[in-house]
């Protein structure tokens, strides 16, 4: 059975531009079925806002179709999650509460980030759901 995954915005971002590494090893991962990433309205509208700004294209090896493709493939293996009751687990970043709300609404048991500060100073804190990086994901800790 595949863990039920959320893929932060910064690790598709860090997929994107970077030729290697572990993020774009946990697209791959993604991909394949090794784990199932959950998806939301606000995460789709985030990773088509953040893939398309000029820097992050400016960085990225690939040109606009390529990465098109590469976020079509990538949804196609998602499952969209309608979020229907707001946690609002208080975390330092407000825009970032959605995230912790999609793991649950899905019942994820991982949130992929590269911004585990972040997510980890919530108030709420919710036993079953583990914040990490993509290093840490692919050791499987």
């Amino acid at each position: 059975m595949s863990d039920i995954v959320v893929v932060d915005t910064s690790v598709l971002i860090s997929a994107l531009i970077g030729e290697q590494g572990p993020s774009r090893e946990v697209l791959r991962h993604c991909l394949r079925g090794t784990y199932n990433p959950l998806i939301s309205n606000a995460l789709f509208l985030e990773y088509e806002d953040v893939s398309s700004r000029k820097q992050i294209l400016d960085l990225c090896p690939l040109n606009n179709h390529e990465i098109n493709e590469l976020l079509n493939a990538f949804y196609s293996v998602c499952d969209w999650v309608a979020i229907y009751y707001l946690w609002r687990p208080n975390i330092k970043d407000e825009g970032d509460n959605f995230l912790i709300e999609l793991a649950l609404a899905g019942n994820a048991t991982f949130i992929i980030t590269n911004n585990i500060s972040d997510l980890n100073n919530a108030e709420l804190k919710f036993p079953g759901l583990r914040i990490i990086t993509p290093e840490q994901m692919l050791r499987g800790e």
